[in-house]
């Protein structure tokens, strides 16, 4: 398996919607920047038939460097989390042939 890049994504919508890639690329950046600003504030973004995204706090904790055996302070801080619609786990089970 491959992965998709941007570039891969603008040029399949372009070929679909009969827009210019670099129309369709200023469509895929915009919407994005708004996606990454969304989580940015701590709005949720949900996708109907996709999944949703939404941001996590992780608390401060203990880690271990498992090359130096050395334990190490980690910062409590957020992380950006995508959960997988049914329809969407669905359909790529489906395409694997499970």
């Amino acid at each position: 398996m491959s992965n998709v890049t941007k570039k891969d994504l603008v040029e399949k919508i372009s070929e679909r919607t009969g827009l210019t890639q670099v129309d369709t690329k200023i469509v895929v950046e915009c919407f994005l920047d708004s996606m990454s600003k969304a989580l940015q504030e701590g709005t949720n973004i949900e996708i109907r038939g996709f999944g949703r995204f939404k941001v996590k706090k992780k608390r401060a904790r203990t880690a271990r460097n498992p090359r130096t055996n050395q334990y190490i302070q980690v910062e409590a801080g957020y992380k950006p989390v995508f959960e997988a619609s049914k329809e969407l786990r669905n359909r790529v089970n489906a395409a694997a042939g499970l």
